[in-house]
């Protein structure tokens, strides 16, 4: 029987939905059984929540797996807040973990919601005990029959947040307040190593947000665990198994244009390829898909506004990364290597003399630039300068920004 898959374009996969990532998933999950703290690196929309996820629910027999987002936290007493709601999954940790918070759970009762007692366990959390309280919590944790895995999403959102705040600008009080929950964390992955495994991740890259504010030694007891895109037979594969499932009959060599098309075969992009495929061919009431629809979806719908939409968050989270002063020269380089398809070491430099005035000192801060830019998967470097690792990055960003855009070499001319 041919293989099927249904769509889930920007969910959380696990199970059947879970599209070939065995390779990665058998060695990620290795290394949690050998009592490694695991920093998870990828591009967005690579897959790794639905990976830490997905190794959560094979975990589960053998340990006690808390998936912790902390997208909206703004700083440790939100962030213990967070695990601590977690930990009510597991009865014989909870009875234990109330009596952290029996102060603010005096009239607890268990049919309450987890939001209701989010708001409960934050009433008895504040700058000057959130540390202890965690503390505590790693002890209780650690305790535990089952050895422990947190997993930890956008841990880098909230850091960020906590080295610039509202204004987007690294501050002393920043990186001192984001030294102080970094360094909570490393603590006590140190002396709770065995008992305790805690895998990072999130939707930029934290490596880059610790360099600005000179902290990236509080993750060097953390292996680093790339996922990659997948290759085009993978794509290819994933597109029939879709295509199964749908009833779409995809010509000969369409499948090969999709991943051509797309350049880097993110699982989030082919998937989203698909669905606008499977609306055309619905829409039109014949589910056969060509060589030449696939153009055509890639034209009006990828790089339409409809992908306008999915795409936006590469360049909102620049601005994150960046802050207000650095993000305008880094889309400014990036236009450079969309439309002119490379940025050459001339354009860099002839940029670094255009920002001198304006951005304070240029040489170092366009440094940084393109370390995030690769490090994030925006860029790779090549022979003849940076170009873009995702043709649909490339071409998305060129569409957006070309008819306002002048070469930075011809702006000097």
């Amino acid at each position: 029987m041919a293989e099927k898959l249904k769509q889930s374009q920007g969910n959380v996969v696990t199970g059947d939905r879970f599209w070939d990532r065995e390779k990665e998933i058998e060695l990620f999950i290795e290394k949690i059984d050998e009592g490694a703290h695991i920093l998870l690196v990828a591009q967005r929309r690579m897959g790794k929540t639905s990976l830490m996820a997905e190794a959560a629910e094979r975990l589960g027999e053998k340990y006690v797996c808390l998936f912790v987002d902390l997208q909206s936290s703004r700083n440790g007493p939100d962030a213990i807040k967070e695990i601590t709601v977690k930990v009510r999954e597991y009865m014989n940790l909870w009875q234990r973990t109330k009596d952290l918070f029996g102060n603010v759970l005096v009239d607890y009762v268990e049919e309450v919601n987890a939001g209701e007692l989010g708001v409960k366990i934050r009433a008895g959390l504040s700058e000057a005990n959130w540390a202890g309280k965690g503390d505590e919590l790693f002890r209780i944790l650690s305790r535990s029959e089952k050895p422990v895995v947190i997993f930890m999403d956008e841990v880098p959102i909230l850091v960020n947040y906590l080295i610039k705040g509202e204004e987007g600008k690294v501050t002393g009080e920043g990186k001192r307040r984001a030294d102080q929950f970094m360094s909570w964390i490393r603590k006590n992955s140190i002396e709770h190593q065995g008992k305790v495994r805690i895998v990072i991740s999130g939707s930029i890259g934290l490596e880059p947000v610790l360099r600005q504010a000179g902290l990236s030694a509080t993750v060097n007891n953390f292996v680093s665990f790339e996922l990659k895109a997948w290759d085009e037979g993978t794509a290819k594969d994933c597109l029939t198994a879709l295509a199964n499932e749908y009833g779409v009959k995809f010509e000969d060599g369409a499948t090969g244009k999709i991943a051509e098309k797309l350049g880097l075969c993110i699982p989030h992009h082919v998937q989203m390829f698909f669905g606008h495929i499977y609306d055309k061919c619905k829409g039109r009431k014949n589910m056969v898909c060509t060589v030449k629809d696939v153009e055509e979806v890639y034209n009006s719908d990828m790089l339409g506004v409809r992908g306008h939409v999915e795409l936006t968050h590469y360049e909102e989270r620049l601005e994150k990364v960046l802050g207000m002063e650095l993000s305008p020269f880094a889309l400014d380089m990036l236009t450079e290597a969309a439309v002119v398809g490379v940025l050459s070491i001339e354009a860099i430099a002839a940029f670094a003399k255009e920002y001198s005035k304006s951005v304070t000192g240029v040489t170092e801060a366009q440094k940084e630039i393109l370390q995030v830019l690769q490090h994030d998967g925006y860029l790779k470097k090549t022979a003849a300068g940076f170009v873009f690792e995702s043709k649909l990055l490339k071409d998305w960003w060129k569409n957006r920004h070309e008819a306002f855009f002048t070469s930075v070499l011809k702006r000097r001319a």
